[in-house]
């Protein structure tokens, strides 16, 4: 449960910091105080969308924490699966937004993505808005309160593991049938260019080969004419060489040596220089007596390149790298469609047993659904009696999908009448806001009682009741209010108000500095002063007060 709030720079809230205690908690305050910028906060906190314009003006950010216990929850799980430290008697979670819109989340001072610290404000806190009650005409939802009812996480689990399996199949499959009917169509086209691929011979790397060749076969003589004259000027025959001028060279500077140890130095580099001169004009030789002009060679190579360009064009690309793996592809999809017949088998048998075990596993859901709607619909109707409905009808109507779905093979409406005269007909069409609100309430009673979630506020879920139907009301959540399970109750009405165990004021303050929202806990005269206000205005009369301690001694 939540047992403190802390909120700093939020909106028209400055700083305010409020303890919760267990059980059935009201929240009162008049009209535009800020109630629902408190909730707002909450909700940031939970991990709701968050705006920049939430920043206080002057502030540069906004801090929302809660503390909570959850020792009477079992939520270990969900912090070893993401590796969170837990505090089972202080869970800590905080969020921040700066003025220019950077959002931060924390869990136990750990940073984590907001979309984390949604899915544990999920489970931390409901926080149920009047725009809710739009729920009621959800399918989704209307499946989801059978699934809680019902306690059928365990099957409807297993259902989702075999449809997660069974969609994966299909898609395989369908793909794999998309694939076998488009290289069918094309396997004669196939089969001829890859046999003129692998006919090709290819190699990959010969086409930048091949271009270098053709360019020393075009320019042959003049290759050959610049290795003669470059080898004849390193050692030519007409005495003046620069090999024979680097060895007189060495040798003059060698005869000083003795004298001069820098000369030997020099001479010893001169005659590493002739060594290496010398090797490069003998290397020079060599490929001159290599470079030859072979017309037939040059015809060889320009026919060869010539089927490679051809290939290419054909195949729209650069390389031989690339008509290789063309090939390839092709060969490919040859052997899929030799081998396909086998997998397209084999997948159809996985998804004719994975449809056998859907049929049979959603069935044991719909079983499942149909006791728990039973159940549903004798306990709301009883509920919906004593908030002044007595010829209420509530029915749960099955009907079979076309198709699996992610939640069995059911489509349910919650079916209405409010009093006897009328047909059934879907409750999001039928009922009032009145009507919508005490549905909404008694469902809520209903799963409060199997859930697993710590805290459960409700935001003027009273509007449009009064009189002794309020009072039935407050006394349901008060109800829900048990040791293990907090509720909090945003109300106008009195009757409500003087059932909770706590009380809290949101009103608004005025500073030299501006407007400012906060909170307190009201106790003693404070609260009866507060529930007398709430029936009879600014004006107190001893009336009213004796009426607000009347409601108070009720509880």
């Amino acid at each position: 449960m939540l047992t403190s709030l802390s909120i700093r720079n939020f909106a028209l809230i400055d700083h305010l910091e409020v303890d919760f205690s267990s059980g059935f908690s009201v929240i009162t305050g008049e009209t535009g105080t800020g109630k629902s910028v408190f909730l707002g906060a909450i909700s940031m906190m939970l991990g709701q969308r968050s705006d920049a314009k939430s920043v206080r003006e002057g502030a540069d950010r906004c801090i929302i924490e809660g503390h909570f216990d959850l020792s009477s929850f079992d939520m270990r799980s969900f912090f070893d699966e993401n590796e969170l430290e837990y505090d089972e008697c202080d869970c800590i979670v905080r969020r921040e937004l700066s003025s220019s819109g950077r959002s931060r989340a924390f869990i136990n001072d750990t940073p984590v993505s907001v979309s984390l610290l949604k899915e544990l404000g999920a489970k931390l806190i409901d926080v149920h808005s009047q725009h809710q009650n739009l729920l009621l005409g959800d399918k989704h939802f209307q499946l989801g309160v059978l699934d809680t009812l019902s306690a059928g996480d365990a099957l409807l689990s297993l259902y989702r593991e075999c449809y997660s399996e069974w969609c994966s199949i299909n898609k395989e499959l369908a793909a794999l049938q998309e694939t076998l009917e488009y290289s069918r169509r094309d396997e004669e086209w196939l089969r001829f260019q890859l046999e003129e691929l692998d006919g090709a011979a290819l190699v990959d790397g010969e086409q930048e080969a091949l271009e270098q060749e053709i360019k020393e076969l075009t320019y042959a003589e003049d290759i050959k004419s610049a290795l003669y004259t470059a080898s004849n000027i390193i050692d030519g025959d007409d005495g003046g060489s620069l090999l024979q001028s680097l060895r007189d060279a060495a040798n003059a500077l060698s005869r000083v040596a003795a004298h001069y140890p820098q000369a030997g130095e020099l001479s010893e580099r001169l005659e590493s220089n002739y060594i290496e001169l010398k090797d490069c004009c003998g290397e020079l030789r060599n490929r001159m007596e290599q470079v030859t002009f072979s017309p037939e060679r040059l015809e060889k190579v320009e026919s060869r390149l010539a089927l490679i360009y051809s290939l290419t064009k054909k195949h729209r690309c650069d390389s031989v790298a690339e008509l290789l793996c063309i090939a390839n592809d092709f060969r490919q999809r040859l052997d899929c469609i030799v081998g396909g017949d086998d997998a397209l088998m084999e997948l159809e048998r996985k998804a004719k047993m994975l449809k056998e075990k859907l049929v049979k596993s959603a069935a044991a859901i719909t079983d499942q659904r149909k006791v728990a709607a039973e159940a549903l619909q004798k306990e709301i109707t009883e509920i919906l009696v004593t908030l002044g409905m007595p010829l209420i009808r509530f029915v749960v109507d099955f009907k079979d999908s076309a198709d699996f779905t992610p939640c069995g093979k059911d489509v349910v409406t919650f079916l209405f009448s409010a009093n006897s005269s009328s047909a059934l007909q879907p409750l999001s069409e039928v009922a009032s806001g009145g009507e919508m609100a005490r549905v909404m309430l008694a469902l809520k009673s209903l799963i409060a009682g199997r859930g697993n979630q710590p805290t459960l506020i409700f935001d003027e879920i009273d509007t449009g009741i009064s009189g002794v139907l309020a009072e039935r009301m407050g006394r349901m959540m008060q109800k829900m209010g048990c040791e293990q399970r907090q509720v909090i109750s945003i109300t106008h009405l009195p009757q409500v108000a003087a059932l909770g165990s706590s009380h809290y004021k949101v009103y608004k303050e005025e500073r030299e500095s501006g407007t400012y929202t906060n909170i307190i806990s009201l106790s003693g005269e404070e609260r009866i002063r507060e529930i007398a206000q709430m029936m009879s205005g600014e004006i107190l009369s001893d009336a009213a007060l004796n009426n607000a301690r009347m409601l108070l001694s009720k509880k």
